[in-house]
């Protein structure tokens, strides 16, 4: 009888034991079979979806593009000047239609004039230009459109008349020339490099047969500006009113000029005129300022700039006319209204007025009441975005 019920506790034992082990197994089948009908079901992350969609596009249209972003660059790559609205507005002002600021400098020395800047002043020029935003190009990448500087800053082109002795000057020492820290070469370099994200930028108007007033030097002194990334202008050969003298005689300066700036820069292109007394020929022979040639050699003005006495349209404004650029005087001395200060404090108390970068060479962004005013031809292959002010 015990034995018998030892038996029977035993079967009992074992009953239970495969009752629970048949209950493991279908639990664990009904669980499975849940995951696999989850697994069929669940969508893919979105980064998966994305790279097969691209891969079936570029199955269907045997190309290579991964992205619908990069499928619009393309398009507009292929549509140059297109127009688009921007969806959602910078924190700042952008407006490429603004205007420039071209300043005209003289001597740098002492005392300080209506034509004469003294190193100090010139410096604090260069401080408050930096602190209120603006940024230094040359006149060429005004001209060009090649205006690359961050967003919210402004342009502003420095140019030198007459190549004086305060602009760039060497003391003689026991060790060579020495560059004098006071002339204005020296003082640009070094805000540059106090301040690198101004820029070291500016165009020398040179006349002859002393630019600088140092012979000795003028080789030296034109290869260190060109070396620097500064720009050297025509500025007549001798210093000459152009607008006494007839076709022959403009020719004969502007020509002359050019010929010995290549003689000590061979192959180096002069593009700009600075007219001397801000005296420009009239009639037909205002042509002349432009290009011409005489006793074999020749010249092109892509620019020609006045005396003064306001800021420059935008290159991109349809009434930019790069024969014609005025220039702002950078004295304190009988502005009459019209010098360096004076335009800062209008920019200042009427900020839409000036040329404010968006940061991007690829665009050209303008307030949408000024689209009309664009030079389209103008923008090549840059992309024109219009914004309402009143959604910034």
């Amino acid at each position: 009888m015990r034995l018998f019920l030892r038996r029977f506790s035993h079967a009992r034992l074992y009953s239970r034991f495969f009752l629970l082990l048949s209950l493991f197994i279908l639990t664990f089948i009904v669980l499975l079979a849940g995951c696999a009908r989850e697994t069929a079901v669940k969508p893919l992350p979105a980064e998966n979806n994305e790279g097969q969609t691209g891969e079936e596009e570029k199955n269907k249209n045997g190309n290579d593009r991964e992205s619908p972003e990069d499928d619009a660059a393309s398009e507009r790559a292929d549509r140059p000047g297109e127009q688009i609205v921007a969806e959602e507005p910078a924190a700042f002002s952008p407006n490429e239609l603004g205007q420039v600021m071209v300043l005209m400098y003289h001597e740098i020395g002492y005392p300080e004039g209506e034509w004469q800047r003294t190193p100090e002043n010139f410096r604090r020029d260069l401080e408050i230009l930096y602190e209120n935003g603006y940024r230094a190009v040359n006149l060429l990448d005004l001209l060009h459109n090649n205006i690359n500087l961050p967003a919210g800053t402004t342009p502003v082109v420095l140019t030198f008349d007459d190549s004086t002795r305060g602009q760039f000057h060497y003391h003689e020492g026991e060790d060579g020339a020495v560059l004098d820290p006071n002339s204005a070469i020296a003082i640009l370099e070094e805000f540059n490099r106090e301040h690198p994200d101004f820029g070291l930028a500016g165009t020398f108007y040179i006349f002859y047969p002393q630019p600088f007033r140092q012979q000795q030097h003028i080789a030296k002194k034109l290869a260190h500006l060109v070396e620097k990334g500064f720009e050297i202008g025509n500025h007549s050969y001798s210093h000459a009113n152009l607008k006494g003298l007839d076709a022959a005689g403009i020719q004969q300066e502007l020509a002359q000029n050019v010929a010995h700036t290549q003689s000590y820069l061979p192959g180096y292109e002069v593009l700009s005129l600075a007219l001397p007394y801000g005296g420009y020929p009239r009639g037909d022979l205002a042509r002349y300022v432009i290009e011409g040639t005489y006793a074999g050699a020749s010249y092109r003005n892509e620019a020609v700039l006045l005396v003064g006495a306001n800021p420059a349209p935008s290159p991109y404004d349809k009434d930019f006319n790069p024969h014609r650029l005025p220039r702002i005087r950078a004295s304190e001395m009988n502005t009459q209204g019209v010098g360096l200060y004076d335009w800062l404090t209008y920019f200042e108390k009427h900020p839409e007025k000036r040329f404010v970068s968006d940061g991007n060479p690829a665009t050209v962004t303008v307030p949408e009441h000024l689209a009309e005013s664009i030079d389209r031809e103008g923008l090549g292959d840059r992309i024109l975005v219009t914004y309402k002010p009143g959604d910034l």
